[in-house]
């Protein structure tokens, strides 16, 4: 499993995060888009008749193209190339509409332009409500925990619950908590296997809670820009996180732990009889992994020598441990996950491949 910051770091950055972001609900008439020499995008907003400018970050630059149905390649060439057409493009279609946009802003940039239904589940409100809950398992310790530029992550394993995949191969209980601010993804509850011969993480892809972030339109009772504070919202997510406790005692039950380990021990039985080469093409043909990926892959296919499924979805997950963009290595241990839940004929494809 990929390592991350430590818990107090986490904290920090959280609190950090907590005093320098604010949220906007602003009508699209209310945001103007300026480009600089130097290809830096800027969203000013009439906040109270006081124009004030934000910086936008790369993130926030694509889901403000994809709103105004701006394809993303055709709106970076002319950031590039054509500043002033593309001032031109977005503040047109920004004028000629009437909805409002949802702007989350952190430290002077724009992190994310949403739409004004955009439910917010905060990473600090999260934290604060999860992490004692988290800390009354037993014989818990936090492995991986991190905050991305799109998401929280907070894994933990404990050692009350093993299963013997093979003699001396043992796997431990745990789940990861994961929760985007900026619309790249739901609030999610997953079970977690984490191997501890090399310390492979596995994140089940099944009995997982997920919490979308679409809830009733904000802000419609009055035609001005609107500013959310970081506590307008928290009553009303008290309520959810509450269940969050129930989901993660479930997630590291005996039963749901030994479901999800018998699940992964089934793939010793499936042989590699075809090509190892084809077979690792194939998984990135089907789950998108780029040509260093693959690479990566087989060879800890090949080093650690387990041609079956089991030596397969373990490449997989121990691979994870070398990318450097923590979201990438986590989609690298839920595919691992995934992977568990393939069908017989899914793997006759993996296993057979030539």
């Amino acid at each position: 499993m990929k390592s991350g910051r430590t818990l107090v770091s986490l904290a920090q950055e959280l609190e950090r995060q907590l005093h320098s972001k604010k949220d906007l609900i602003v009508p699209s008439q209310l945001v103007h888009h300026s480009t600089g020499d130097d290809g830096q995008t800027h969203i000013i907003v009439n906040e109270a008749g006081n124009p004030v400018r934000y910086g936008v970050t790369p993130l926030a630059r694509r889901q403000l193209a994809d709103k105004l149905k701006i394809p993303h390649a055709y709106f970076e060439r002319m950031r590039e190339e054509q500043p002033v057409l593309l001032d031109r493009n977005v503040n047109t279609w920004l004028q000629s509409e009437d909805d409002r946009r949802m702007l989350r802003t952190l430290g002077g940039q724009v992190r994310a332009v949403l739409s004004d239904r955009y439910r917010r589940l905060d990473n600090f409100d999260l934290a604060e409500s999860v992490l004692p809950i988290l800390q009354q398992l037993p014989d818990v310790r936090f492995e991986s925990v991190e905050l991305t530029e799109t998401r929280m992550y907070l894994k933990c394993i404990t050692s009350r619950l093993t299963y013997e995949m093979a003699p001396g191969d043992v796997v431990q209980a745990g789940v990861v908590i994961s929760n985007s601010e900026v619309g790249q993804g739901t609030l999610s509850v997953q079970p977690l296997l984490y191997r501890l011969v090399c310390r492979n993480g596995l994140i089940a892809a099944d009995r997982s809670l997920r919490k979308t972030h679409v809830g009733r339109s904000l802000g419609t009772e009055d035609e001005g820009l609107q500013v959310y504070q970081d506590d307008t919202l928290r009553a009303d997510d008290k309520a959810f996180f509450l269940k969050v406790r129930d989901v993660v005692q479930a997630a590291v039950s005996e039963a749901s732990f030994r479901q999800t380990a018998q699940k992964l021990q089934k793939t010793l039985r499936i042989p590699l009889v075809g090509d190892p080469v084809k077979t690792v093409e194939v998984l990135a043909q089907r789950y998108t992994l780029n040509d260093v990926e693959r690479s990566g892959v087989l060879r800890h296919l090949i080093t650690e020598g387990e041609l079956s499924g089991y030596g397969l979805v373990n490449a997989v997950t121990h691979y994870s441990q070398e990318i450097d963009d923590y979201d990438r290595a986590t989609e690298f241990e839920a595919l691992g996950g995934k992977l568990i839940e393939l069908g017989t004929a899914e793997w006759k494809g993996l296993a057979e491949a030539i």
